[in-house]
């Protein structure tokens, strides 16, 4: 029953964020928010918050490990399973904003990470640290990036009422899809023997990773490259700011060892090397052959995971 519960936790994560963000962009379409405000908020934090409630239900249930394990197993697949996959399908171009802008910033977030970890716990004023910075980076992205001030609103679908239901409805989901998730991962994990920081950096990564694999995957085939290198690294950047920012503000977040020496090292090693594969930056390109180097270090890091 264990992974039956698992599979529904997740279907409701993944359709309760699309609702989110489905409320969301309706509800800014009625007063007239720009869609770049809105791609930067409310679309970030609804593809992010499968992650944010799953962590912050491990937290409060008292398993940091998946907490932790779901945040840095998640930025592990972003890059090394969503980008390495995708550049398999079509060759991804990468501008040289994300390259300039974006990646210094998760590089930052990451290493900043691994600082406050160093006395094995994220505290309340850790995680209000990595909000300030997270408000800090919309604000200058949204500045950055202001485009047409004369923007045509398309009129939303949906009335305001039906948006601020969807939001509510999609609220409720991400609560009982998570709790059911991370009650069902760690019942698996005590069956099988395995830690729940195992299950965290792989099961649950892995399901709370499959929006972006799924939207990249489908843009990949359809040649639309609006989903880029960019997206993801936005999406990581999200997910350390974000996620652990809330909570950690809620609950104090426990480190162990094994994650802070071995986790967290590979994911500051596969983001530098995301910055090594695409050089050089004026022809920045993910080629095939750089998605299956991607992919075989994905494997090796989810090998070394379950041999320890």
């Amino acid at each position: 029953m264990d992974y039956l519960y698992l599979i529904i936790g997740f279907v409701i994560l993944l359709s309760s964020g699309d609702l989110l963000v489905k409320g969301g962009v309706a509800l800014s379409s009625h007063f007239k928010i720009s869609t770049l405000v809105v791609g930067v908020t409310v679309i970030s934090f609804g593809t992010s918050a499968p992650e944010l409630f799953v962590s912050l239900g491990a937290a409060l249930s008292g398993s940091p490990d998946i907490a932790i394990g779901n945040v840095v197993g998640s930025n592990v697949s972003n890059i090394a399973l969503v980008l390495g996959f995708t550049a398999i399908l079509l060759p991804l171009p990468v501008k040289s904003n994300s390259l300039k802008f974006d990646w210094p910033v998760m590089m930052g977030a990451s290493l900043l990470f691994f600082a406050f970890a160093q006395n094995n716990l994220i505290e309340t004023w850790e995680g209000i640290a990595f909000l300030i910075l997270l408000v800090a980076f919309m604000v200058f992205t949204i500045m950055k990036s202001r485009g047409n001030k004369d923007e045509e609103f398309k009129k939303p679908k949906q009335s305001i009422f039906m948006a601020l239901v969807l939001i509510v409805l999609a609220s409720i989901g991400l609560y009982f899809g998570a709790d059911l998730l991370v009650g069902a991962a760690k019942n698996i994990a005590r069956g099988y023997g395995v830690s729940e920081r195992v299950i965290g950096l792989t099961l649950v990564a892995f399901g709370t990773s499959v929006p972006e694999l799924a939207t990249s995957a489908v843009a990949a085939l359809k040649k639309e490259m609006d989903i880029s290198v960019g997206n993801i690294i936005g999406s990581n950047i999200f997910n350390i700011l974000g996620v652990l920012g809330v909570t950690s503000v809620v609950k104090n977040i426990f480190v162990s060892d094994a994650v802070l020496n071995f986790d967290l090292i590979w994911m500051l090693a596969i983001s530098f090397l995301l910055f090594l594969l695409v050089l050089p930056l004026k022809r920045a390109k993910l080629h095939r052959w750089k998605g299956f180097v991607l992919i075989l270090v994905y494997t090796t890091y989810v090998f070394f995971v379950f041999a320890q």
